[in-house]
């Protein structure tokens, strides 16, 4: 298989690069591109464990009700999209290693004080301090990706979130194993091990060597994100299609469960199979998608492709199981591809259009939306596609179509608009 032809990125360096990645492209190059990706297993291989174990930890060992755990959950959730914007503010000044390499260290801390919880407000404020410790991080890391990416970035950005989501059901299923015994000591280790992973990251992260901040032009002002009407505005469309993670994890086990005569284990056999495609085709569905245009494409496609899954899906009430379980499956397959698109053409706008002096800034932007649009999702996809049944899973197929129309209009204002050391040649 030949090399990417990918170019870097105007504002990115591969000063850092050392060697090129393998030719069949599993591995990227020894140095700080492989650490990032280490680190990333790491902290997300925590994160799938967190991820199963929270809420039965907090119901059934801390003793907390579901509705107090909905209710913190939610506070936290809204609280940390707070941090994004600052922390990466920060990062692009002071340099992004340092930082993000602080945000690992609070959010260690923050998941070890959950051990020690008792009441609801001592869940909420605890948990606020890990949702924003979080948001900081994630904000702090897209200076690290694209500083480190050099002119392999598409690849290695999608390389990353195929590790990530590998990490992420690894840990889920580890989770699993030690939830089956039900007990607190069982819960505070999976809880305690996700703190743990946060230090070992830290620790991964510290060998990385410093990103110096890049020079920021004299005619830059402060908070130029947010006063970016263009980029919130692609940011607002692609946050919208980012509803479609909530889709396979939230709507569909409902459905499966509750409207179809499927077993109630496809629920796992659909996240194996979500998992698998990503892991196994994110990179190779990245390539070409190196431009403003081919990301405004990638996006335009992953709409039709949602709706062609949701389609699918929305027929499986009523028929017999066996039928049902498969056309589940292929619905399935069909929207992980319309993800496989999105991902593409989401993280080439996140850096493509966003001036190197100012990444952590706007990555903290991009984490604000995606953050209001996971909030909003269970309740809009509950109303839609569970309790509506088939009318909802199309009308809410179209409206990922709809914003994946109105995509490359977008892309083409933001483009026209960027500042001149980030606009296409």
């Amino acid at each position: 298989m030949p090399e990417s032809t990918d170019t870097a990125l105007p504002g990115t360096t591969s000063d850092h690069d050392q060697g090129r990645w393998g030719a069949r492209g599993l591995l990227p190059p020894i140095g700080p591109q492989r650490t990032l990706a280490l680190a990333t297993f790491v902290t997300m291989l925590g994160s799938g464990v967190y991820l199963v174990a929270a809420a039965l930890y907090f119901t059934q060992s801390v003793g907390l009700s579901v509705a107090e755990v909905g209710l913190g959950m939610g506070t936290a959730g809204l609280v940390g999209l707070l941090a994004g914007v600052p922390v990466g503010h920060l990062a692009d000044r002071r340099g992004p290693r340092q930082v993000y390499l602080a945000t690992q260290l609070v959010q260690a801390a923050a998941m070890g004080a959950l051990v020690l919880v008792h009441t609801f407000w001592q869940f909420t404020a605890v948990l606020c301090l890990v949702e924003l410790s979080r948001a900081a991080g994630a904000a702090a890391r897209g200076p690290l990706v694209r500083g480190f990416g050099g002119d392999e970035l598409p690849r290695f950005r999608s390389y990353l979130r195929a590790v990530a989501n590998l990490a992420t059901s690894l840990g889920a299923v580890g989770a699993g194993l030690a939830v089956q015994l039900d007990s607190r000591p069982a819960y505070l280790t999976l809880v305690l091990g996700n703190a743990v992973s946060f230090v070992a990251c830290a620790a991964i992260v510290r060998t990385l060597p410093p990103l110096p901040p890049v020079p920021v032009p004299s005619a830059a002002g402060r908070w130029l994100a947010l006063r970016d009407p263009a980029f919130v505005a692609v940011t607002a469309l692609d946050s919208v299609l980012g509803i479609q993670g909530s889709v396979l994890v939230f709507a569909l086990p409902l459905w499966i469960a509750g409207h179809t005569d499927a077993p109630r284990g496809l629920v796992g056999v659909t996240a194996l199979l979500n998992t698998a495609m990503v892991v196994a085709f994110q990179v190779r569905a990245s390539r070409g998608v190196d431009s403003g245009r081919a990301a405004a494409r990638a996006l335009r496609r992953c709409g039709w492709a949602f709706l062609a899954g949701m389609a699918v899906i929305s027929v499986t009430a009523g028929l017999p199981g066996w039928l049902a379980a498969t056309l589940v499956l292929v619905g399935v397959a069909v929207h992980t591809v319309g993800e496989l698109w999105h991902a593409a053409g989401s993280l080439e706008l996140r850096f493509r259009l966003v001036p190197a002096y100012a990444q952590g800034q706007y990555t903290g932007v991009s984490g604000l939306g995606t953050g209001l649009a996971h909030a909003m999702a269970p309740t809009l996809l509950g109303l839609l596609c569970v309790s509506w049944g088939a009318p909802g899973w199309l009308l809410m197929g179209a409206l990922f179509v709809l914003v994946g129309l109105a995509a490359p209009a977008a892309v083409r204002w933001a483009e026209r608009t960027r500042p001149i050391e980030v606009r296409p040649a």
